[in-house]
Parts: structure tokens; sequence; C-alpha cells
């Protein structure tokens, strides 16, 4: 597709204006590193001695971070922790992000959500990861905690421009949260977008939603190989959801915008070669995407930007964000590249 290059920088000028708030599964990233010296005489295992530990925010927490670095952290969170260890080690990375966590709740039953990576290296070779435990509660919260959280949503989504239902299937966003959240959304005229990995027809009424090309494979019942299988996929949702767009994220292939009355638009991947870790790159596109939406831009233009934007945190290590002048830095340099892919 071609586009307006200062369009688009003008564009990502706007993203600073409009506060965010995120509702969903809130999680923590321990990232744990060491240096590889050698096999435990204990089990076939490598010994790491340890360099550092690094927190990042994960799953929903991530979808904030992201917004937060774009709109001088005018974001905020609804979701729920545990009463444990890694309560206030989410807690403190919230708040040295400048994220608000006002809304959350804590729930003594369940786990804090915390998937701990751990990293070995040796000198002559890059980072691997080894192994990963995840910490999580099974099933949906309790009808008390789901009530509070209904209470929040009632204090909280009147103060924001947009709402990202960030939804990871850990048991925070229930169908009468979901469905409560999108009521009071539009009868404040609020942007709505979600953020899910299956089940994408309980989402309706939204704004927009950015499922990703397995994800929508699974809802729409067929597989996708071209790009009229898109459009059909794309029209399908619309009809599900009863959406205002639809942005699927299709890796390598870039991303693909369905309006209603069959527009439609084709976005290429940038940065492809420069690939290092995906993780969070589709809480990234996610967010970027729902601030330039509450920031009045249309759907296709939204969608570039986090385009761009996941070209860059793809490039690093683990969970990341961006800023809008490595957004502008990086369009200064992909004009000529969309011109050859068109």
């Amino acid at each position: 597709m071609n586009f307006d290059k200062n369009k688009l920088i003008s564009c990502i000028q706007k993203l600073g204006s409009k506060k965010i708030l995120v509702i969903g599964d809130l999680a923590l990233d321990e990232m744990i590193y060491g240096d590889a010296e050698r096999i435990s005489r204990e089990a076939p295992v490598l010994i790491l001695q340890h360099t550092k530990t690094k927190l990042i925010l994960g799953g929903a927490s991530n979808a904030a971070h992201n917004v937060s670095t774009l709109n001088n952290s005018q974001v905020g969170v609804i979701g729920i922790v545990g009463e444990d260890y890694h309560k206030n080690l989410l807690i403190d990375t919230f708040k040295q992000a400048g994220i608000n966590c006002d809304g959350l709740i804590c729930d003594k039953s369940r786990k804090t959500i915390v998937k701990t990576r751990i990293s070995g290296s040796i000198t002559t070779s890059i980072t691997q990861q080894i192994v990963r435990i995840d910490r999580q509660s099974k099933g949906f919260i309790s009808e008390e905690t789901e009530n509070k959280i209904i209470e929040k949503i009632n204090e909280l989504v009147p103060l924001y421009d947009g709402i990202i239902l960030s939804d990871y299937h850990i048991g925070t966003l229930t169908p009468k949260i979901i469905n409560h959240t999108i009521g009071i959304a539009n009868k404040l005229n609020k942007i709505i977008v979600a953020d899910a990995q299956r089940e994408l027809w309980h989402y309706k009424n939204i704004t927009s939603m950015t499922p990703n090309l397995p994800d929508t494979e699974k809802s729409v019942g067929f597989e996708i190989h071209n790009e009229e299988d898109l459009k059909c996929a794309g029209d399908k949702l619309l009809e599900q959801t009863n959406a205002k767009s639809i942005l699927i994220t299709c890796g390598a292939d870039g991303m693909f915008v369905t309006k209603p009355n069959k527009e439609y638009a084709k976005i290429p991947v940038f940065n492809k070669s420069e690939v290092f870790d995906v993780t969070g790159a589709g809480d990234t596109v996610t967010a970027v995407y729902s601030l330039a939406l509450a920031s009045g831009i249309d759907p296709v233009y939204s969608a570039i930007i986090g385009n761009v934007a996941a070209s860059i945190v793809v490039k690093q290590f683990g969970c990341s964000t961006t800023t809008i002048q490595e957004l502008i830095d990086t369009v200064m340099k992909m004009g000529d590249f969309y011109e050859r892919n068109n």
C-alpha cells in the first residue's frame, strides 16, 4: 500500500495527548540471567552463575507499558494481584513505569501472574532462554472479585479516552466484565479495542480488535492462505463482533485491516531481517494501534504506526517499548521500503 510519510509523522505526533485504560490479565516477566559454568553432578543440567534479574511488565501489563512511553504515562490498569511475594514486585514495576495502578484488586485466592524466564550464555555465544516457569491461577475469578473489578470499571473508565481489553485467558476477563466494559465504553463514546486469543465473537460492539493469524483462523473456522482468505476472515469477524474495524496481524507477512463496506488494506512488515525476539510484539501493536485510534487516527494509519512500533521492539530481548521520537526516526527511514514493496 502507499502512504503519506508526512501524514504518518503528523499522526505519530498526536499520540501523546490521549489517556488509555488497560483491563485484563496483568503479568510480571521475571528475567533471570546467568553465565553457564558447567554441567551439574546432580542431574544433566547446566549450572548458571547468576548475573542479574530484570523485572519487565508482561501480558496486559506490557500493553500498558507500551502506552506509557508514548503518552507520558497517561495510562492506568485494572486487574488482579495475589497476596504473595510477586505482588509488590509488580506494583513497584508499574510505579517505575509511571502507570496508575489504583485499579488493582488483591485476591488472596489467586496468584500474581508471573512468567519467569531463565537464560544463560557463555562468552562466545548470545544469551539463550533455557526454561520458563509460569505462576498463575486457573479458571475465572470469583464473583466477589468480579464485582470489585466492575466497581473499578465504573469508577475509572470515564477518566480515560480509550480502553484496551487484554485477554490472555487467565481468568480476569469474565463474560460479565467484558460485556459491562463494552457497554459503559460505548455509552461514554470511548474507543475500546480487544486483544484476545480465542472466542473473538464474545467481543461484540467494540471499536476494533487485533487477533493474530492463528487465532483468527480458529475463530472464523477456516485456514487463511492468501489475501482473498484474509478478506473473508476480516468480513466474518466484522459480522460476528459488529466492530468498526479489524486488524489481523500476520507475523512475517505484515498486517491486514478490514473495515465495513469491503474496505481492505494490506500492510507489509517492516525490518523483517532484524528480528531478534518477538516476545510482547502483539501487545505493542495493540497498545499503539489503540492509542492511535483514541487520538482520532483512521484504522489504516493506526495499524501502520503499530507496525512501525513492532519493528522496533522485536530488535530487543523480552517485552519492550518504544517512544514517539523512535517512531518518527524509523518512519524517516522506511519510506523507500514501502515504495519498493508496492
